[in-house]
């Protein structure tokens, strides 16, 4: 299995950021307040935002602005047409070390799925979650100790052609207001029959009563073409323990 892992950053003023960039959006009638949560739902660039939230993630520009493109021929076809540039054969054939070339397809589209997402947290046993979610019976997809240490890793296979550029950015909401967004570049792929995994760095979760309670969050992977693989929606909860295994 392949894998590309983040730099871990774990501090203490992280974790007290963190705890006041969460908290602010509580307020003392929130024990009152209901929210309507829905399975989880995903798509190939849904337009349903699940809970009724302002979803900026569109208005940025790094969103609008395509980086570089990404191939519009076979992977055969581009290989042939860049036997003359030597620069770039050497990186394609670096780039595509191993890959059997007889089972690459014929389409110029490169092709990415999320298989799952893995919750790992120290003295505890990894949550791994196959995509899409399944909620459970109060409507959460999992739940999380606050004040605890954590990180995600996505598995993700690519097919068909290179992925160039491949991002990933998840937006989290408490009773209607962003209180987290996260991008991260995960970078340029080949294609290969094994999954990639991918770990993002140490989080730690916000503390305290206020930091409790029901989140809606949007997941979505989008290479530099601007194409998008998983866009996700879901809710979570932030518990004062962890729940029963």
């Amino acid at each position: 299995m392949s894998s590309a892992t983040g730099t871990s950053s774990s501090s203490k003023e992280k974790a007290d950021r963190g705890n006041d960039k969460w908290a602010e959006s509580a307020t003392d009638s929130e024990a009152e307040e209901k929210i309507t949560r829905k399975f989880s739902s995903a798509s190939l660039c849904s337009t349903d935002g699940g809970e009724d939230v302002d979803d900026d993630d569109d208005d940025d520009d790094d969103d609008k602005t395509p980086g570089l493109l990404g191939p519009q021929l076979a992977l055969k076809d581009q290989l042939e047409k860049d036997k003359d540039d030597e620069s770039l054969r050497k990186w394609k054939e670096q780039l595509l070390a191993g890959v059997d070339l007889s089972e690459v397809g014929e389409n110029p589209d490169p092709e990415v799925k999320i298989l799952s997402l893995t919750i790992s947290s120290p003295d505890r046993l990894d949550l791994v979650l196959p995509i899409p979610f399944v909620s459970n019976s109060k409507g959460f997809v999992f739940a999380l100790k606050d004040g605890s240490r954590y990180r995600l890793k996505f598995s993700f296979t690519v097919s068909n052609n290179i992925v160039l550029g491949l991002r990933y950015t998840n937006t989290v909401w408490k009773t209607g207001v962003r209180v987290e967004k996260t991008k991260k570049m995960l970078g340029t792929f080949s294609p290969q029959r094994e999954p990639y995994t991918y770990e993002l760095e140490e989080e730690t979760t916000p503390s305290g009563i206020f930091a409790r309670g029901s989140y809606s969050a949007k997941t979505k992977f989008v290479d530099d073409d601007g194409k998008c693989y998983l866009d996700i929606n879901y809710y979570f909860e932030i518990r004062k323990d962890w729940p029963a295994s």
